[in-house]
């Protein structure tokens, strides 16, 4: 079957779909744009919405996913919401034309199934330690919902400016420590405020940060991603060509098994899974440094990897100068080189680095 074909059948399976504010078919209002099928059978496209906020919202997109669904050969169906407004009257470029970020060589995400199990902790030492290996390195906390990257760079009480770029727009300038270049929505937002935003919102300053900011030559831009597989996973996928993506995990059940819920979700969508790490794999009491406790169980990331295919990057002990390190803004890489953690993280590094320079 053809690709027109194919977005054909999306197109009718669509078509009896009512916008339930105006009362006719979102085809025919021309809704539904950028419709894109992966070879996997991943049906992805965006949806125009007058009030993206509407809590008509979701029931819409459920019937939506239904319909594609019921096509024999679709696995899977993403879609993302946005604005329905003037600036975006004409059909927009295809999700599959994705744009690079200028200066940027690799960009990589760092993502996890569920929160808690030290993604933050692991992306920000793993920038640092490409810092200080030589590298040039950004990383972008996407996270926009626990934006704490800052803290653990010791960046919280950072200054990020705006300037006018020749062609008067605004661009970011990034806050730099240890080597790296960051931004963060904690930098827009009040220490306690809660950031409460449907897609559209997320989806908006996520691509700022990417495209708006003065990234400079670069070669390593490190996203750390919220949980789950939700709008923010979409947007990233759909903007930029990414170099791969690492999974996060402990080795914990409730862990593993939302980690592979993230990780078949980037495949899915054509993304390189770059590995799994295994964090907070053992306990290292600091008076008895010879010995480990599976707090949280043991091998589990090593039993993922190999059911899935893919490689375990490496596993972090849990040590409290690793939590002390990241409380006080001094990565464990550079506050505690010779501990257990830091030896991990650095070695994660490294293997992630080879991943992406010879895929």
């Amino acid at each position: 079957m053809t690709d027109l074909l194919d977005i054909q059948a999306i197109q009718q399976a669509l078509t009896p779909i009512v916008d339930p504010d105006r009362q006719k078919s979102i085809i025919d209002l021309n809704m539904v744009r950028d419709i894109a099928i992966k070879s996997n059978g991943v049906v992805s496209f965006t949806l125009l919405l007058n009030d993206p906020n509407s809590p008509k919202r979701d029931p819409l997109i459920q019937e939506c996913k239904a319909a594609i669904k019921a096509i024999a050969s679709v696995t899977d169906v993403w879609v993302k919401v946005i604005a329905n407004s003037p600036t975006i009257a004409t059909p927009a470029s295809p999700t599959n034309a994705l744009q690079g970020i200028e200066g940027v060589k690799y960009v990589l995400a760092i993502s996890s199934g569920k929160g808690g199990v030290g993604k933050t902790s692991v992306a920000v030492n793993v920038a640092v330690a490409l810092a200080d290996m030589g590298a040039k390195v950004g990383i972008l906390d996407a996270d926009i919902y626990g934006p704490n990257v800052p803290v653990m760079l010791g960046m919280e009480a950072a200054q990020v400016k705006v300037v006018k770029a020749e062609n008067g727009a605004d661009v970011v300038e990034p806050a730099f420590n240890y080597g790296v270049k960051m931004i963060s929505m904690a930098f827009l937002i009040a220490k306690d405020q809660p950031v409460v935003w449907r897609g559209p919102m997320l989806n908006g300053v996520i691509r700022q940060f990417l495209y708006q900011a003065n990234w400079g030559e670069l070669d390593y831009l490190i996203v750390d991603m919220p949980p789950g597989t939700g709008d923010a996973q979409l947007t990233l996928t759909q903007s930029v060509p990414l170099a791969g993506a690492v999974i996060v995990t402990t080795p914990q059940t409730v862990s593993l098994l939302d980690s592979r819920k993230g990780l078949k979700m980037f495949q899915n969508m054509g993304i390189p899974v770059l590995g799994i790490v295994e964090n907070m794999s053992y306990f290292i009491p600091p008076d008895m440094p010879d010995k480990q406790y599976d707090i949280f169980g043991s091998g589990g990331g090593k039993k993922a990897s190999d059911e899935l295919g893919v490689d375990l990057l490496g596993c972090v002990p849990l040590e409290i100068s690793l939590r002390e390190g990241g409380d006080r803004g001094v990565p464990i890489v550079l506050g505690h080189p010779e501990s257990a953690s830091a030896k991990a993280l650095r070695e994660i590094a490294k293997a992630i680095a080879a991943k992406i320079q010879n895929p």
